[in-house]
């Protein structure tokens, strides 16, 4: 099982390079069922949780074709055979997005046999409101050992409110809506950049689309969607990991290949935090954390607000910085599981509820801790940046799911920082895992 070794206290300085979004690559791999031509995605990060959805469509019967290298990030996917329009069991509790598929399959097939995803390390993530705009839209639902088997002739268009925000709920019942009759509008949806790529994409391939990216989608649906190339949006979770460790360890990092405007809540929170945070380009952003971390709290809500998916990395910061800083978590219930590895690591922190109470600035030291799922690593790694000593992660590959290269960025731009083990490619697939 991969570990990585990390030697605290060196700055970062350089550029570091972000890679596509896998939260954005996921949907759009899934949204290629809805044609039976080629669909190209670009700028697909080389990460654990893409080769998890290729096995998923190969089951199913589709050809995938990831590239990598000289293919710049490239993936061809063609679903013009679709021979078992089934998410098994065995793949989906690798991976809960492995849901995404039911939309599209009950779409274009007319039938759908999903996996219930089981639990979440992280928390509740109901699929429920997946399945209700779905049978809104006309399809059959029925459970049985363990699945959701999904049913319609054609979806037809339907008046959608969602009981509470989703950003996987709002991508796959909008691939559902575009290939449904007539018109659907759904309410209260998720306005985060992910959503608005899959909607891009699906743009491209021939859907009637109008207002993704606000909390009102309007989709006139049409017989049938082609082929289409699109480029994967950056990672703006990843941009906004790398700004956090160039501020904690007190160095002078370009994020670079980023979209400033995605990462906006996390910039203004450094900077409330005392550090220098400007957008030096297009796709460049500059962090300088050279003075002393000041204290701030951060509450977690859906985008454009503070996300979710970087509270375990601000956590991390503000162990180092002076003052009280309160994190209060929104989204999930159980998204404090990195709280006590950080503690024996030497941070004070409290934990109430939803809310941490976090004391600085404390000295960290080396440790040997666990990734408990993709973002808590992250968190892990940032402390160990700053920590006295050598510190050792273990069960890395939760990390390998959402970062490309995690290690060999970071020692680009000065970190010590190896891999033990195999590559993440040897194999291991979690059983709990976490977006």
């Amino acid at each position: 099982m991969d570990k990585f070794v990390i030697r605290g206290g060196n700055p970062l300085v350089g550029t570091i390079r972000v890679s596509g979004s896998k939260n954005s690559a996921l949907p759009c791999m899934a949204a290629a069922i809805l044609t039976d031509e080629e669909v190209v995605l670009e700028n697909i990060p080389q990460v654990r949780d893409i080769e998890t959805e290729r096995k998923l469509l190969v089951a199913m019967g589709a050809e995938v074709e990831l590239g990598y290298g000289r293919a710049q990030h490239r993936t061809t996917i063609s679903c013009r055979t679709i021979s078992d329009p089934t998410a098994p069991y065995e793949i989906v509790k690798t991976m809960r997005a492995s849901s995404l598929v039911l939309g599209p399959l009950v779409a274009r097939m007319g039938v759908a046999r999903v996996s219930m995803p089981g639990g979440c390390a992280i928390g509740a993530r109901p699929i429920d409101l997946h399945t209700k705009g779905l049978e809104m839209l006309g399809a059959k639902i029925g459970y049985e050992h363990g699945y959701i088997e999904a049913r319609a002739e054609r979806l037809k268009g339907a008046h959608i409110v969602f009981d509470k925000i989703t950003v996987t709920g709002t991508e796959d019942l909008l691939m559902a809506a575009v290939l449904a009759e007539g018109e659907t509008v759904m309410e209260n949806c998720a306005r985060e950049p992910e959503v608005t790529d899959v909607a891009a994409l699906l743009t491209a391939m021939g859907a009637q689309i109008h207002g993704a990216g606000t909390s009102t989608i309007e989709v006139k649906g049409v017989e049938k969607l082609h082929g289409a190339k699109h480029r994967i949006n950056p990672d703006r979770i990843e941009a906004g990991t790398f700004l956090v460790a160039g501020a904690i360890t007190g160095g002078d990092l370009l994020v670079a290949h980023c979209n400033p405007a995605h990462v906006t809540a996390v910039m203004g929170k450094l900077e409330e935090c005392g550090v220098r945070v400007e957008v030096a380009g297009k796709d460049l952003v500059r962090v300088r954390g050279d003075g002393a971390l000041k204290a701030a709290d951060i509450s977690t809500e859906e985008y454009p607000g503070y996300p979710t998916d970087m509270q375990a990395q601000y956590m991390a910061l503000a162990t180092q910085a002076d003052g009280t800083s309160t994190v209060t978590e929104n989204i999930f219930e159980n998204r404090f599981m990195h709280v006590q590895e950080l503690v024996r690591m030497g941070a004070n922190i409290r934990v109430d509820g939803r809310t941490a109470t976090v004391r600085g600035k404390t000295p960290l030291s080396a440790a040997a801790v666990m990734c408990s799922d993709l973002r808590a690593s992250a968190s892990l790694v940032l402390a160990a940046l700053v920590a006295d000593g050598e510190s050792i992660l273990d069960r890395v590959y939760n990390i390998d799911r959402g970062y490309e290269h995690i290690e060999e960025k970071l020692r680009g731009v000065g970190a010590q920082i190896r891999r033990m083990g195999n590559v993440f490619q040897g194999k291991r697939e979690p059983e709990m895992a976490a977006l």
